[in-house]
């Protein structure tokens, strides 16, 4: 298979699939590819695409790759989609989200204290969504469950891996015209005890776990 053959069958395969297309999949569909990196075939297909001013671009998000619009033409899409029925999380799940995502793993118990709420409803919708999911229990007192984010949360948010989200200090910035209050914009800031340092990261949960299979009871 030539370059050319290789390109169209991976944009055929990615462009067909219904979630991010990871390099371990299209690999076990295509056993022709001759050596040729399926990170560089993207590339030239994204390099094709800006060239010829196409409206897609494909992207690295949850671990693999999905086409996407460019986000130039998102105001035309959104009339295309006006009145329709909305997937947006409300005030409460962003900001249980917010803490699971950088507090991870968090028990509702620590959860609630940032919040300063009972959020076990917020949680329970988070987990049906399936953007949240149980990661084991915490070693404290009484063994609470404890949860972080799933692959469908880096969908949901279009990102390739956890660490991808800004980093702690970043988040004052983030959300100071938002509504959120002092103490959640606090506790996220000082998520993990992050310092000032360039290098630090964010804990990386790009995989599901055993844990996912758990119930929330």
């Amino acid at each position: 298979m030539n370059q050319d053959q290789a390109k169209a069958v991976i944009e055929a395969l990615i462009f067909a699939a219904e979630e991010p297309l990871t390099t371990k999949a299209i690999t076990s569909y295509v056993d022709e590819l001759n050596g040729q990196s399926i990170d560089e075939l993207v590339e030239l297909l994204n390099a094709e695409y800006e060239q010829a001013g196409r409206a897609v671009q494909i992207v690295r998000i949850s671990g693999g790759f999905q086409m996407t619009t460019r986000p130039e033409y998102v105001g035309w899409i959104k009339k295309m989609y006006a009145g329709r029925s909305s997937q947006r999380l409300s005030q409460a799940a962003l900001e249980t989200l917010a803490i699971i995502a950088f507090q991870q793993p968090i028990s509702k118990t620590e959860i609630a204290a940032v919040r300063g709420v009972n959020s076990d409803w917020t949680v329970k919708t988070l987990l049906e969504k399936g953007l949240v999911a149980i990661r084991g229990r915490s070693d404290t007192v009484g063994k609470p469950l404890i949860y972080g984010t799933t692959n469908a949360f880096l969908q949901y948010f279009g990102i390739n891996d956890i660490t991808e989200l800004p980093k702690p200090r970043e988040i004052e910035e983030l959300f100071g015209d938002s509504k959120y209050s002092d103490q959640i914009i606090e506790a996220l800031s000082k998520a993990d005890g992050a310092d000032e340092a360039e290098e630090a990261e964010a804990p990386s949960i790009s995989e599901e776990t055993e844990a996912d299979t758990e119930s929330d009871d």
